[in-house]
């Protein structure tokens, strides 16, 4: 049986009429960038995650970039993260003219270890950024507390986490902001790029508003240099149809992650997502651990399975930050990590049968990459 890593069109199929509605509606009055269909996705995505305002923006990055610059990071200027995420988290940074300072991750929920942050804050340190990687939120109340005693920023990246949990509150409301991306993959996904940041801080809000749209405070005169990172108006609308669904979504990728940790239990060669006590996991990747990454990786692909890696290299070690002075051994933990994470199919039409299609053909790779690990 051939399991495709991602079906985006058996995701959408569903709810194509109401789609195809929204779109309708974009198009018969013309408010393309911007507008009341992102206004109103911006309410309603505030409410959803429990805070006081958002602002649309073009992408998750953006999110991330704007979010920093509204609160002044700048040249000169350090912001603590992880090396465990996508390239965005750290670009952002770096496109503010700040320095990225990483540190390691826990072994378990793969998020920013606690115990390891204070080492890493300077005089320069003016934001904290830890990432909820693939649907689980960080230890926030530990990052929050270590923050706090220092005075600094914390600004949740959010962007894999949509509708995740710690104790009863929503990922991206527990710092000054939540920086979220609908790439098109994720559980609130849009069809294109978009973005969001979520605060109840009003003056950062009113910041991010502005940059957004060039520094405009209002049509044609620019307060600051800003940039064009405006929400498109098709985009809001198809976003507002799919976040009604969002909490059932996300109850059928985790009955998905429940079954593959049933089928995958006892295989002392997997190592399946742990769910810290009290989280929330949405489950926006199903990323085991495996040794003979790739060689499992290709075998798997031979035999109809798709899969992927996230991330292959951590981002300390990527060419683009070779700059920094970081080298292997810098971060044991997401080092080792990258080595073997493999991203399972994961999405909300995923049936029974596909699971164990793939839990099967995973099982029998495993074993036979361990075997020739034992030969060589």
């Amino acid at each position: 049986m051939k399991v495709p890593f991602l079906d985006l069109r058996a995701h959408h199929q569903a709810i194509r009429e109401q789609l195809d509605g929204a779109i309708a509606e974009v198009l018969d009055s013309g408010a393309f960038a911007g507008g009341p269909f992102v206004s109103a996705f911006e309410r309603d995505f505030a409410a959803y995650c429990g805070a006081a305002g958002a602002v649309g923006v073009g992408s998750g990055t953006d999110a991330l970039w704007l979010t920093l610059l509204a609160l002044g990071v700048g040249a000169g200027d350090e912001v603590i993260t992880v090396p465990s995420t996508f390239m965005a988290t750290a670009e952002a940074i770096s496109f503010c003219g700040a320095r990225p300072v990483f540190v390691d991750i826990d072994e378990h929920t793969y998020t920013l270890d606690p115990a390891q942050l204070e080492q890493a804050i300077t005089s320069k340190t003016r934001a904290i950024i830890p990432v909820h990687l693939f649907g689980q939120m960080a230890d926030m109340d530990a990052v929050l507390a270590v923050a706090g005693r220092h005075g600094i920023a914390v600004v949740e990246d959010a962007c894999q986490a949509h509708g995740a949990r710690s104790k009863g509150r929503r990922a991206g409301t527990l710092g000054v902001a939540g920086c979220f991306s609908f790439y098109p993959g994720k559980n609130l996904g849009a069809l294109g790029e978009a973005g969001a940041v979520v605060t109840s801080d009003p003056e950062l809000e009113a910041k991010v508003r502005v940059l957004r749209d060039h520094g405009q405070s209002s049509k044609y005169y620019h307060s600051v240099v800003g940039w064009n990172a405006r929400m498109d108006g098709i985009q809001g609308a198809v976003l507002s149809v799919k976040l009604k669904r969002l909490d059932s979504v996300n109850a059928r990728r985790e009955l998905r992650a429940q079954l593959y940790e049933e089928l995958l239990g006892g295989a002392k060669e997997i190592v399946t997502p742990f769910v810290a006590p009290g989280n929330q996991h949405v489950y926006h990747v199903y990323a085991v651990r495996v040794g003979q990454r790739d060689l499992v990786l290709r075998d798997l692909a031979e035999h109809g399975i798709g899969c992927a890696i996230h991330y292959p290299i951590p981002v300390h070690l990527q060419k683009a930050y070779r700059g920094l002075g970081y080298g292997e051994g810098s971060f044991p933990v997401a080092e080792r990590c990258a080595k073997e994470f493999l991203s399972l199919p994961m999405y909300p039409e995923l049936t029974g049968e596909q699971i164990q299609a793939v839990v099967g053909e995973l099982r029998a790779r495993v074993g036979c990459a361990r075997a020739q690990e034992l030969v060589v």
